[in-house]
C-alpha cells in the first residue's frame, strides 16, 4: 500500500467515526438497542446480509471454492436451506415474539418457562457470539497483515477500537445504517476482485478453458457427512442447515435484535423474505469470484508460491496486494474494514444488549440514564472481551469459516430446540428445558471431541433433536402447572403468508436445480 491507499481508509475510518456521532442521542433502551422500532424492511435486510457478507465471505469462502483441497462450488450447498428456515421464521417463531415487544430474545423464554432458562440460554448466547466475533477480529487481523505489513496485534486494535468507538456512541441505528454503507462497499470489493481476476487469465473464455472442472461439482447425494472427508452432501448441509439457520435468524440476539427493531410485524416478514432470496445470488457471484481467482493461482507459479500451503485463507489479500493498482487496493482495504466493522459492531450491541436485559434489568428497575449508561459500558466491556480474544483462535480449524461455523454449530440446535419446544409445545416446562438445553450441548461437544469424523453440520440437528427429547421426557417425569402462552394464532398466519411460502419453496426448487447444473454457466 501507498499513500493514496491509507488516505481511502483514512476517509472511510473518520467517516464512520462521525456516523457514531450523528446517533449518539439515545434517550431509552429501545432507542440504544432497538433503534426506536423505526426501521424499514430494506435497510434492515441489508444489514442482516451485510453481517453474513462478512470478512469470512470475503476471504475465506472464496479460498474454499478456488484453492483448497476437497474444496469447490459445493460452497453453494451452504445456502440451500436459508429459504426454508426463513419461511419457519416467518410464519412459527418470530411472531409470538414480536409481538411480545421485549429487547432480548431471551426474555421469552422467562416469561414462558423461568428465569433460570433465560439466564442459562443468554448465558450460551454470550460465550458463542464472543468466540464467533473474535474469529471475524482474527480473520480481519490476518488480511490487513498480509497487505498493510502491519503487525497482528496492531491491526486486531485497529479494526478493535474504530468499531467499538461508532458503536458505543449510536447504538443499533449506527450499527444498522452503517450496516448499509458496509454492504455496499464490500460487494462493490467482490465485483472489482471478480474483474480483475478475468482480466488477468484474459477474459472469460480463458478461465473457462483453464477452469479445474473438479472444482464445479456442487451437489452429492451420496455423501452424508459420517466419516472423514465426507462432507458437504446434499442431506446433512440441507438438514443440519435448516437447523442451523433457523437458530442463527431466530433466536440469535445479534439477528433477532434487527427483527425486533422493524416498526411492525409485515416489516419483519418482508425482511425475512428478501434475506431468503438475496442470499444465494450473492454468494453465486463470490464463489464465482473464488473460482476465477484460483484459477489464476493454479495458472501462476510466482502467484502460487506466495500462499503458505497451511494458509489457504490469504489467496484473496495476495491477490489485492500483487494484482490490483494503488487506490484501488485502499477500497479493497475499505471492503474489508466493512466486513469487519459490520460484524464485530453487531456482535458486540447484541451481546451488551444480552447482558443488559437479561442480568442488569431483568426487573425493568433501571430508569433511562442508568439503563444508557449500563448499555455503554457493557458495549465497552464485550468489545474488549472480542478483541482479546481474537488473539487465541486462529487454530481452531484449518480456514477460519470452519472455525466459527464449529463453534457456534455447537449451541445453534439446543438453543433453537428451546424456543420451539416453548412457543408450540405446552407440555414442556422449566426443568425439562433447561436439561434439554444442557443434554443437547453435551450431546455435541462428545461429537467434537470424540466422534470428529461426523460432519459438524450435523451437530445442529443432534443437538436440537436430544434438547427436544430430553425436554419432552423430563417434563413428563417432573410435571408442572404453570400456564403456557397459547399459540392458536400460529394457524392465521400460516394462511396469511401463503404467497411468501410458494415463493420461498420455489426458490429453493431453483437454487437446488442450478447447483446441480452449475458447468452450464461455464462453457
Amino acid at each position: 500500500m501507498n499513500y493514496l491507499d491509507y488516505i481511502v481508509v483514512g476517509v472511510y475510518i473518520v467517516a464512520f467515526l462521525f456516523l457514531g456521532r450523528l446517533f449518539k442521542d439515545s434517550k431509552s433502551g429501545q432507542d440504544y438497542f432497538l433503534g426506536g422500532k423505526s426501521f424499514g424492511w430494506a435497510s434492515l435486510s441489508l444489514s442482516t446480509i451485510a453481517t453474513q457478507l462478512s470478512a469470512i465471505s470475503f476471504i475465506s469462502a472464496p479460498a474454499f471454492v478456488g484453492l483448497k483441497d476437497g474444496g469447490g462450488m459445493m460452497w453453494l450447498t451452504y445456502e440451500f436451506a436459508v429459504p426454508l428456515a426463513m419461511l419457519f421464521l416467518m410464519v412459527f417463531l418470530i411472531p409470538p415474539m414480536y409481538k411480545a415487544g421485549i429487547v432480548s430474545v431471551y426474555e421469552y423464554l422467562e416469561r414462558r418457562f423461568s428465569t433460570s432458562t433465560r439466564v442459562l440460554l443468554s448465558l450460551v448466547f454470550q460465550i458463542s457470539r464472543a468466540f464467533a466475533t473474535s474469529v471475524m477480529v482474527y480473520t480481519v487481523a490476518l488480511i490487513l497483515t498480509s497487505v498493510m505489513d502491519f503487525p497482528m496485534w496492531q491491526t486486531i486494535l485497529i479494526i478493535g477500537v474504530v468499531t467499538l468507538i461508532y458503536s458505543y456512541q449510536g447504538g443499533m441505528k449506527a450499527v444498522v445504517y452503517g450496516d448499509v454503507i458496509q454492504m455496499i462497499i464490500l460487494f462493490g470489493g467482490i465485483v472489482i476482485c471478480l474483474v480483475a481476476g478475468l482480466h488477468h487469465l484474459g477474459g472469460w473464455g480463458n478461465f473457462v478453458a483453464q477452469l479445474d472442472p473438479n472444482r464445479l461439482q456442487a451437489v452429492n447425494f451420496q455423501s452424508m457427512g459420517l466419516q472423514k472427508g465426507d462432507e458437504f452432501g446434499f442431506w446433512p448441509m440441507l438438514l443440519g442447515g435448516l437447523f442451523l439457520y433457523t437458530s442463527y435468524y431466530g433466536t440469535d440476539q445479534s439477528q433477532v435484535q434487527r427483527l425486533f427493531s422493524a416498526q411492525d410485524l409485515p416489516t419483519v416478514k418482508k425482511t425475512l423474505l428478501s434475506n431468503g432470496l438475496m442470499r444465494f445470488p450473492i454468494t453465486l457471484t463470490y464463489c464465482i469470484m473464488g473460482l476465477v481467482i484460483g484459477t489464476l493461482v493454479a495458472t501462476n507459479l510466482d502467484f502460487r508460491g506466495m500462499i503458505p500451503v497451511e494458509s489457504p485463507d490469504l489467496m484473496i489479500p495476495i491477490f489485492i496486494r500483487e494484482y490490483l493498482p494503488h487506490g484501488i487496493i485502499g477500497i479493497l482495504m475499505v471492503a474489508i474494514f466493512s466486513a469487519a466493522m459490520s460484524s464485530l459492531s453487531s456482535g458486540v450491541n447484541s451481546l451488551s444488549a444480552a447482558s443488559v436485559e437479561d442480568f442488569f434489568n431483568r426487573k425493568k428497575q433501571l430508569n433511562p440514564e442508568q439503563y444508557i449508561s449500563y448499555s455503554k459500558y457493557a458495549t465497552l466491556f464485550w468489545g474488549g472481551v472480542c478483541i482479546i480474544l481474537a488473539f487465541f483462535t486462529g487454530d481452531i480449524a484449518a480456514t477460519v469459516i470452519e472455525a466459527i461455523n464449529k463453534v457456534g454449530s455447537v449451541f445453534y440446535g439446543p438453543i433453537l430446540a428451546t424456543f420451539i419446544a416453548a412457543i408450540g409445545i405446552s407440555r414442556v416446562n422449566a426443568r425439562g428445558a433447561n436439561l434439554g438445553i444442557l443434554a443437547g450441548v453435551g450431546v455435541n461437544l462428545y461429537l467434537w471431541l470424540g466422534v470428529p469424523e461426523v460432519f459438524w453440520f450435523w451437530w445442529n440437528l443432534t443437538g436440537a433433536v436430544t434438547t427436544l427429547v430430553i425436554a419432552y421426557v423430563s417434563s413428563l417425569l417432573w410435571p408442572s402447572s404453570k400456564a403456557t402462552e397459547s399459540i392458536a394464532s400460529l394457524a392465521q398466519d400460516w394462511r396469511a403468508d401463503l404467497p411468501k411460502m410458494v415463493l420461498l419453496v420455489g426458490f429453493f426448487i431453483v437454487m437446488v436445480l442450478l447447483s446441480m447444473n452449475i458447468g452450464v454457466l461455464f462453457q
